[in-house]
């Protein structure tokens, strides 16, 4: 991700405009995958980051490195554990953008999410891994977004934008309860886009294809994984840096006209 501190560094010192300057937004799960690449596209763009995690401050610390190393002023990123199904830790997760930063948050981008990587059918899908996967993708963004909608700045320019799967679209056997959990997001949010009519909030979804992440490598076989490659017209397993531009587009004000929409991103997979 050395290029976005290129670019950053090199619009500061050409004087061009960030179309998100001083915007505070929040990505959660942006310690690594992506909501990282997202988060420090954002950075790039001129935005000030909350990077949230919920276990490994290691990369979380990493990330909010990378953005702090090309500001010359105060810190523009700062990193918040935060569990997104705890209501009250995502109370403190904006909280902590607010006093960190001095200004309400413009922009929250949900990323976080869990995903079997057992692959199990919904025979074999035990309760529990079903609850867990329900918690944190549906209930997490539930919550998120119910946050998002009483906090973030309203009159214009606000966002929210949780990130979903094309899977909801596919029905791939073997992810009965995350495609479940995932079209319950879509479902909330583009309820919520028309609840915030008068806010100047806008709401969305992005929902990838496979993208070449842990999370998507987990469990996976070769075969498995030349599968999905060959079903892609573009012969190939989309990267991070595929998704997080359209979310910087989504959060700026050129996306003014974008609202309850469920975005696929993912090279014609689907």
């Amino acid at each position: 991700m050395a290029e976005v501190n290129v670019d950053i560094a090199q619009q500061s010192s050409q004087g061009q405009n960030f179309p998100l300057q001083d915007r505070v937004a929040i990505v959660t799960g942006s310690s690594r995958g992506i909501g990282k690449a997202i988060a420090l596209h954002l950075a790039s763009l001129g935005a000030k980051l909350v990077i949230n995690y919920s276990s490994n401050s290691t990369k979380a610390d990493d990330v909010v490195s990378q953005i702090n190393s090309t500001s010359n002023s105060s810190p523009r990123a700062i990193a918040v554990k935060a569990n997104i199904s705890d209501p009250d830790q995502v109370k403190s997760l904006f909280d902590s953008a607010e006093s960190a930063f001095q200004s309400p948050v413009n922009i929250l981008v949900n990323c976080a999410g869990v995903l079997d990587g057992k692959y199990p059918s919904i025979l074999n899908t035990n309760l529990e891994d079903f609850d867990r996967t329900f918690e944190v993708n549906a209930r997490g963004a539930f919550i998120c977004c119910k946050e998002g909608a009483s906090r973030i700045k309203r009159g214009g320019g606000g966002r929210i934008i949780c990130l979903t799967t094309s899977l909801a679209a596919a029905f791939r056997p073997g992810y009965g309860a995350y495609t479940a959990s995932k079209a319950a997001v879509e479902a909330m949010v583009k309820i919520l886009a028309k609840e915030l009519k008068g806010t100047g909030i806008t709401a969305n979804c992005v929902a990838p294809g496979p993208i070449a992440t842990e999370m998507f490598y987990d469990g996976k076989t070769e075969e498995m994984i030349k599968r999905v490659i060959d079903e892609c017209p573009h012969g190939r397993l989309g990267q991070t840096e595929d998704v997080a531009p359209f979310v910087g587009f989504l959060a700026g004000d050129a996306s003014e006209w974008v609202n309850g929409q469920i975005i696929r991103v993912n090279g014609g997979y689907i």
